[in-house]
């Protein structure tokens, strides 16, 4: 093989190095825009469910515009689609859901780990544009991915569109 094909494949699998570590960084965001019509999906059964506590001064929520970049409180794995947003806040350990749409429905942010915990969904039923968050204590060297998707609390179904995060460290490294 000559020297010109080697740097030509070279350059070539850099680029797509370059094209994977970009859609991996910055998973895609759905359309936000409302579905046609309300799709059900299944989730398992024993899914456990805990409703989210509401942002306060003492547990502030994140930015909206960016969702919080700053160095000390970092929100992670930022995951969005029609009418919900979630994310991971590894300072204390917190899931974070907002509900971004006024149609009756919560969003949920459903939270998987990599080392066998059980699944649970962080559901928050407050007003459309409020943030809620669940506190749960993970392995200092897990990781979690999100899901996020709308509920009804009333009939407990569940909605798509469906989005879902890479996996996220736990400890924010």
């Amino acid at each position: 093989m000559s020297t010109k094909t080697r740097l030509k494949g070279a350059v070539l699998s850099g680029a797509a190095m370059f094209a994977l570590s970009a859609i991996v960084a910055f998973p895609a965001q759905a359309d936000d825009q409302p579905p046609a019509e309300l799709v059900k999906v299944e989730m398992p059964a024993d899914l456990e469910i805990v409703e989210a506590a509401p942002a306060t001064a003492a547990t502030p929520a994140p930015d909206s515009a960016a969702v919080s970049k700053a160095p000390s409180r970092p929100c992670l794995g930022v995951t969005s689609t029609y009418g919900s947003t979630g994310c991971f806040q590894p300072y204390g350990d917190l899931i974070w859901s907002q509900d971004t749409a006024s149609d009756g429905l919560s969003s949920v942010t459903v939270v998987y780990t990599d080392y066998g915990r059980p699944a649970y969904g962080c559901v928050n039923s407050s007003k459309a544009g409020s943030w809620g968050y669940c506190n749960k204590d993970y392995k200092e060297k897990g990781n979690v991915r999100l899901k996020v998707l709308r509920y009804d609390s009333k009939t407990k179904d569940w909605y798509q569109p469906i989005a879902q995060s890479n996996l996220i460290p736990v400890d924010g490294q």
